[in-house]
C-alpha cells in the first residue's frame, strides 16, 4: 500500500442471524442451485476431470495437460450434446463407480438430430507403432543406442501415469557423460534418464529437465489407450 494513504473500510456489520448453507452460483434447470448430481462410491485410480487442456503457457512453465486422448473426450462430449470442449472424467484401468442422486439433463433440443457419432469398439492394442524424429540431444547417445530405440521392442511399465510412460526394456547407452543444464521439453519427447530406460513425457509434462532427449514422439495420443505390458516399437527416418 502507498505510504501516507488511508484505506478504510466499511466498519465490519453483525448480523443476529444464523448463518445459512453456502449456495451455489451455477442455477438448475428451475433456477435452484444444482448440488449433489453425482455420488463418488469408488474413485478409483488417479481418476481426474479433463478438459482439452491450456496451451500457450509453456513460457510461464505450465504445461498444456488436458485429456490423454482428446479425440475421446470430444466424441464423448458430442454424445451427450455438450460443447466438445467441456471437461470430462478421465478413468483409468481399474475404473470408477458413481451414483446419479438427481435427474442428469442433457439440455433441450438446439435444432435437429445429430448423425449417429459412434465408434466401433475395438481390442486393447498389444503392440503400439510410434514415429519418432531425432531428439535434440541425440548425439548425446551411442550409434549402438539409436539401434537399439528404433530397431527392439519396449514395454509399457506399471509406473506410468499423466506425467509420463515409462518404457522397459534395452538401455539406451550414452556417449556423453555428465550433466546436462536444464532445457526445455515438449509433448512426447523421449528422455532418457540414468538408468538408460526411455520415458516418453504426456500431457503432465514438465515444462522443462535434465536428462537428454534422444527423440521425440510425433503423436502420444496411442499412449493413453495402452496398458502395463503393451509393447511399444518406435520407428524413425532410419527405419
Amino acid at each position: 500500500m502507498a505510504a501516507g494513504r488511508t484505506h478504510r473500510g466499511d466498519p465490519l456489520r453483525r448480523d443476529g442471524g444464523p448463518a445459512g448453507p453456502a449456495q451455489s452460483r451455477h442455477p438448475g434447470p428451475a433456477g435452484g442451485p444444482v448440488s449433489g448430481l453425482l455420488e463418488v462410491l469408488r474413485a478409483g485410480a488417479l481418476t481426474t476431470v479433463q478438459d482439452l487442456g491450456r496451451p500457450g503457457w509453456a513460457h510461464l512453465g505450465v504445461p498444456r495437460s488436458g485429456a490423454l486422448d482428446p479425440a475421446a473426450l470430444r466424441l464423448a462430449n458430442r454424445l451427450v450434446g455438450n460443447p466438445e470442449q467441456a471437461a470430462g472424467l478421465e478413468i483409468t484401468l481399474t475404473g470408477c463407480e458413481l451414483r446419479p442422486t438427481r435427474e442428469l439433463p442433457l439440455g433441450a433440443p438446439a435444432g435437429p438430430p445429430a448423425p449417429v457419432d459412434l465408434t466401433v469398439p475395438v481390442a486393447y492394442p498389444t503392440e503400439l507403432r510410434l514415429n519418432v524424429r531425432l531428439g535434440p540431444r541425440h548425439d548425446w547417445f551411442t550409434p549402438a543406442a539409436l539401434d537399439r530405440l528404433l530397431g527392439t521392442a519396449y514395454q509399457v511399465s506399471p509406473l506410468s501415469n499423466r506425467v509420463g510412460a515409462r518404457l522397459s526394456g534395452a538401455p539406451l547407452p550414452r556417449s556423453v557423460a555428465g550433466e546436462l543444464p536444464s532445457e526445455g521439453l515438449v509433448l512426447g519427447a523421449v528422455q532418457v534418464p540414468a538408468d538408460g530406460q526411455p520415458l516418453v513425457f504426456l500431457a503432465d509434462h514438465p515444462t522443462t529437465g535434465g536428462y537428454p532427449v534422444i527423440a521425440v514422439v510425433a503423436d502420444v495420443t496411442p499412449l493413453a489407450q495402452a496398458r502395463p505390458g503393451t509393447t511399444v516399437r518406435f520407428h524413425g527416418p532410419q527405419r
